[in-house]
């Protein structure tokens, strides 16, 4: 956490530590702060950050041959001779995220700074474990050759996935299952394949990282994303941390029960969220009321053409929303809900002004700053860009853990 100076500097509360094994944390440390308060100088980067000028200099010397810090210039104090100045370098290193649904692989490769340096999408021939890992073997080499940067700077892949992950009664309901991959150890198989450190994730909280870095939940501590992938899923912020659950399925938000009775679900319920407000749940309507749909775009153009079949399904839709979003509220009380994922913004667009929110909610104060709900701006490459970022987090953000 930092907090504001008289300087106008910011003075961080995570310290680092002298101990040697401290190290990791402590060039996280220095990184952060140099990154929050560019440029710095090596004494005041040691000041703020509780740890000796030697030690920091280490670390310096160690980042600047990593490319991950430059030299920016000396300053003139009050006294004594000029301090050398130190910058954080955005391009100094990259990440790469992709999203893995039944049938296709999205990735995008970013730098520091959270900024899309390359993006694709490719089909997928099947769900296959083996299938899936020559597939992001081959466009995550796509992506660095393309991109121009060095593989030595690559910091790793984060790999996002829809859940539940583990065994329970969710694991193979509907079209979000990867058949055969429950007993495989996903982390392990792509690090071996691909030569890197690798995160997995599911897409939903991935959506959400990617949202808070370079979207709209900007500035935002607490929130909830409601992300359109092949299903629904939620990702969940409170005070800055994801909220990941016994075994990170929190926010299985798509088999939530919206209607006592309801349409039947692959999961063996009856009325989930998913079969009223999903990407999946509009195909399946439209063909019902003999629509044929083969993309996004197709749903686009439906709602410019005014389709009758479209709009009933987007009333349905906002209704059952408006009910799960009431809940999310309630119990989770953030300062926003965003919607974003695989679906069309205009399709997005058009569900937020249906919405009719619950009244008897935490969210519904007077002093709201801004709206209950909000559109998300990452659109489809939302969640790989979220695996991408957790990535760089893990590399220039330190942990609340305070050494001794």
């Amino acid at each position: 956490m930092m907090t504001e100076t008289a300087m106008g500097k910011r003075q961080t509360s995570i310290i680092g530590g002298n101990a040697g094994r401290n190290r990791s944390h402590n060039r996280r440390v220095v990184l952060d702060f140099v990154r929050a308060n560019e440029p710095a100088g090596r004494a005041e980067i040691a000041r703020s950050c509780g740890l000796s000028v030697q030690a920091v200099s280490n670390i310096i010397e160690s980042l600047e041959r990593e490319g991950l810090l430059l030299a920016a210039g000396h300053r003139v104090g009050a006294r004594g001779k000029p301090a050398l100045q130190y910058r954080f370098d955005p391009d100094g290193a990259f990440s790469v995220g992709v999203e893995l649904r039944p049938d296709i692989a999205i990735c995008a490769l970013i730098n520091l700074s959270g900024e899309m340096i390359f993006s694709e999408q490719t089909d997928l021939a099947d769900a296959s474990l083996s299938c899936a890992i020559e597939a992001v073997d081959k466009v995550v080499n796509r992506a660095i050759r393309a991109s121009g940067r060095a593989q030595k700077n690559w910091l790793g892949t984060g790999i996002v996935m829809p859940g539940p992950f583990g065994m329970s009664e969710l694991s193979f309901a509907g079209g979000t299952a990867l058949p055969g991959w429950e007993h495989v150890n996903i982390r392990r198989a792509f690090s071996e394949a691909l030569g890197c450190e690798v995160i997995v994730e599911n897409d939903a909280t991935a959506a959400a990282i990617s949202e808070r870095v370079s979207g709209v939940a900007r500035g935002l501590d607490s929130f909830c994303f409601i992300y359109f992938g092949t299903g629904l899923g939620l990702g969940v912020i409170s005070g800055g941390h994801v909220q990941g659950g016994v075994m990170g399925n929190a926010g299985e938000i798509g088999h939530i029960i919206t209607a006592s009775e309801g349409l039947p679900c692959a999961c063996g319920n009856h009325g989930c969220l998913e079969m009223y407000a999903s990407r999946t749940s509009a195909l399946h309507f439209l063909e019902k009321n003999g629509v044929e749909v083969g993309s996004g775009d197709d749903l686009s153009q439906l709602l410019a053409q005014n389709s009758e079949a479209l709009l009933n399904w987007l009333d349905s839709a906002a209704e059952h929303l408006s009910r799960a979003i009431g809940m999310v509220e309630n119990l989770f009380d953030p300062e926003a809900v965003i919607l974003g994922g695989a679906m069309p913004d205009t399709i997005i667009e058009a569900l937020i002004a249906r919405l009719n929110l619950p009244r008897g909610s935490v969210a519904n104060r007077k002093d709201r700053a801004i709206d209950r709900v909000l559109q998300g701006s990452s659109g489809r490459f939302t969640a790989a860009m979220g695996g991408a970022a957790m990535i760089v987090h893990q590399t220039i953000t330190p942990s609340i853990t305070v050494f001794n």
